[in-house]
């Protein structure tokens, strides 16, 4: 499923050395200069999952594989960028691209890495980037306007999606993302938000880059970028990079005592890939045998045809019903066999609607 997030944020917050530590090596620059980023680097990561370990234990399978998100390091934004400012042009059209962002933002204080602004403030670093993903929305909102207005006169089938855009940009104007706009279930809007593909429309998950000494239990900086995350309903997550970083490839034992040192339990990585995967609106059913125990994605709200088909085509096209037992009981009760006598296995039909950690057994016939 080619859903990625875009990791964007200003120049020197740490974007890079997040990207370098997701993807375990150094596989993305990170230097003490703006712009250091210019193409963007893209990985694939596997999404944690501790279902998956304890499913291999009651299996002994030949692998596991884990549900998948795509992160992408996208060049750092300055002020003016909706106008071509630093790498404006490209940061735009790089973002365009991502379903979700992750903005990174700088919450630690340090004389030696330049900060673009020239001082620490992340609820106005945030401002800069939300304004220019503002300002490109008003752009395209402006030009769609101007040509269905043309169009509108000779069909008035067209005029209820004219009138949203003409509200929409009446919002944008405010200073106000499109992902705050009321009314997101109205037809019209949905038409015009799906063609525009606007910027600010897309759902964003705040990293906090806290410093080692503020990992634990933060800042006034994160706690400010986590007050400004709840008051527009967004996830914030605190991280130290650098931290992150050092801890690539270590093995689980070590990491574990790597993180304790720090007085925490989990790494900040594990919780970004996981809300991001929940952020994109994904969820994962699990299936264990011999060959593979493995997570697969599908988006929440699917049914169990289009789920099937996300294993193989021909299951969603012969589809005949789903057998479906919860992990819980799985586990609980040690099996499938087990979970059959004591009436928990179920038959779904084609208007289930899948739930994130059932376990299934897909009939079908081609």
């Amino acid at each position: 499923m080619a859903l990625s997030v875009g990791i964007v944020g200003l120049p020197n917050v740490g974007k890079s050395t997040l990207f370098n530590a997701l993807t375990r090596a150094q596989n993305a620059k990170a230097e003490n200069f703006p712009f250091c980023t210019i193409e963007p680097n893209t990985a694939v990561v596997p999404v944690p999952d501790a279902r998956l370990a304890k499913l291999a234990e009651m299996v002994h399978p030949q692998q596991i594989i884990n549900a998948t998100v795509e992160f992408t390091d996208i060049a750092g934004l300055v002020k003016g960028a909706s106008k071509g400012e630093g790498l404006g042009n490209k940061f735009l059209a790089n973002i365009r691209d991502a379903n979700a962002i992750l903005e990174v933002v700088r919450c630690f204080e340090d004389a030696d890495i330049v900060h673009v602004e020239g001082s620490v403030d992340p609820v106005r670093d945030v401002g800069i980037i939300e304004s220019e993903l503002i300002l490109s929305d008003i752009e395209i909102v402006e030009a769609r306007i101007a040509r269905l207005s043309k169009v509108a006169r000779a069909d008035p089938k067209i005029r209820p999606e004219l009138e949203a855009l003409e509200a929409l940009r009446d919002h944008l104007y405010g200073g106000k993302p499109a992902r705050t706009f009321p009314g997101h279930g109205d037809e019209a809007l949905q038409t015009a938000l799906a063609e525009g593909r606007y910027l600010s429309d897309k759902p964003v998950i705040y990293v906090a880059n806290v410093s080692e000494d503020a990992i634990a239990g933060g800042n006034a900086h994160s706690q400010a970028l986590r007050a400004h995350a709840d008051s527009v309903g967004s996830e914030c997550v605190r991280i130290c990079a650098a931290v992150e970083q050092d801890m690539a490839g270590l093995d689980d034992a070590e990491r574990a005592e790597f993180l304790a040192s720090y007085g925490i339990a989990e790494s900040g990585l594990d919780v970004i890939v996981r809300t991001s995967y929940k952020t994109l609106g994904l969820a994962s059913f699990l299936t264990a045998g011999p060959k593979e125990v493995r997570a697969w994605t599908f988006r929440r709200g699917w049914k169990a045809p289009k789920c099937a088909g996300v294993i193989h085509s021909d299951f969603e096209r012969g589809f005949i019903r789903a057998r479906v037992v919860g992990y819980d009981d799985y586990v609980r009760l040690g099996g499938e066999a087990a979970c059959r006598d004591a009436g928990l296995l179920r038959e779904e039909g084609k208007d289930y609607a899948m739930q994130d950690g059932d376990m299934v057994e897909f009939l079908f016939n081609v």
